[in-house]
């Protein structure tokens, strides 16, 4: 099994979420010829695109370890600023191109021909499993989310996860994500009283109100935590629409994205939203009314003998111990979480979603030897 091969046959399928165009088919194959067997996944929620999912498992004991990764990927944007198409899967002075490279097709490559190299040589005392998505990149309603319940209902048990994101800093493997932040989107609109600028005092103008909010709400949410750095809340817009330069608006609306750490829940944060705005608009007038929506929680697999294995495996492999780490975005850990202890490894993860997204050739391949000695450590001595 060839990962660089595998890995170019993947990037050679446009799968923009939630589009599959065959990814899932060719990951199938390659395991059914593993001894695999595959559960495709056809799942649609109200309102929304169909999304293929696969769930592969070989063997029927446990401790079952579970790769999980995503095949879809984001748009290229402006294609003619690529100087590799980003479909072709091009091989450059030792780097491969493409849409995907990165994030994260390679990783499910690497995993696949670790699993072919493993089993030439030995036979689990448990379960391999992989858990591929469509829907990691898009609304994340369709794809492991919604994979993880079915499996539940259908009795199958996950003791261990390794997510393949592109989590390196500078080489394959340097840094083992054990958590993540969470995130929050909270839209704040103020609601005050049209009027005229050339008699302020006949109107309430919202615009003052919510500077006032946003001032307030960007003062700095904590110091960080054992395992996190300081959450942090940022503003991404401050909308009022009013096209008229003689009139103070009715409503002015901003909206925040907060990425918090396991100081913080969202019920915790929306009542410190909450306090923040009942104080100014008691000092100011108008009312304000909050959104908000949560795309992920904090969580952190806590330091322990599963991740003692695979800082041990890596460190066996490259000769240098991997840093532990939460930074970054969301991913589809922030679901498996719920399940099982879930770790993070990849390859460097710098050109995801730029343009020319690539990796080099030798770091994929360094991936594969590192994810071997994952599941030859793993169950040589599974942990408990």
């Amino acid at each position: 099994m060839d990962a660089i091969a595998l890995s170019q046959e993947l990037i050679r399928c446009p799968s923009v979420t939630p589009k599959d165009e065959g990814a899932i088919g060719i990951l199938e194959k390659a395991l059914t010829g593993l001894g695999f067997t595959c559960k495709r996944m056809h799942l649609q929620a109200p309102g929304s695109e169909a999304v293929e999912n696969l769930y592969a498992r070989l063997g029927t004991q446990s401790p079952n370890f579970c790769f999980a990764g995503h095949t879809d990927v984001v748009p290229v944007g402006d294609a003619k600023a690529w100087r590799h198409d980003p479909f072709k899967a091009e091989i450059v002075d030792g780097t491969l191109y493409g849409r995907g490279a990165s994030d994260m097709k390679s990783a499910i490559a690497c995993f696949i021909a670790a699993v072919a190299r493993y089993l030439e040589k030995q036979t689990p005392r448990g379960s391999i499993s992989l858990l591929i998505t469509g829907d990691e990149e898009g609304i994340n309603i369709n794809g492991t989310k919604a994979v993880l319940e079915v499996l539940k209902k259908d009795g199958e048990r996950i003791d261990h996860c390794l997510v393949g994101e592109p989590t390196a800093s500078l080489r394959t493997a340097d840094t083992i994500k054990i958590g993540r932040r969470g995130s929050m989107k909270v839209t704040l609109t103020v609601t005050g009283v049209q009027g005229h600028t050339a008699y302020p005092q006949n109107a309430l103008n919202p615009i003052p109100i919510l500077s006032a909010l946003v001032m307030k709400l960007s003062e700095p949410l904590d110091s960080g935590s054992a395992h996190f750095q300081p959450s942090t809340l940022v503003f991404t817009t401050f909308d009022v629409g009013n096209p008229a330069g003689n009139v103070s608006p009715a409503q002015a609306r901003a909206s925040c994205n907060i990425r918090f750490n396991d100081l913080h829940t969202p019920d915790s944060l929306l009542r410190r939203i909450e306090k923040i705005a009942d104080d100014i608009t008691h000092e100011y007038g108008g009312e304000c009314a909050i959104e908000h929506s949560v795309s992920g929680v904090s969580f952190v697999t806590q330091p322990g003998p599963f991740t003692d294995l695979l800082s041990s495996a890596i460190t066996k492999v490259t000769g240098a111990a991997p840093q532990f780490s939460t930074t970054g975005g969301t991913s589809d850990a922030r679901f498996i979480k719920d399940i099982c202890p879930v770790a993070e490894i990849g390859v460097p993860g710098g050109t995801m979603h730029k343009v020319d997204e690539c990796v080099p050739v030798a770091e994929i391949e360094k991936l594969v030897d590192v994810y071997e000695a994952i599941l030859t450590a793993y169950f040589d001595n599974p942990p408990k």
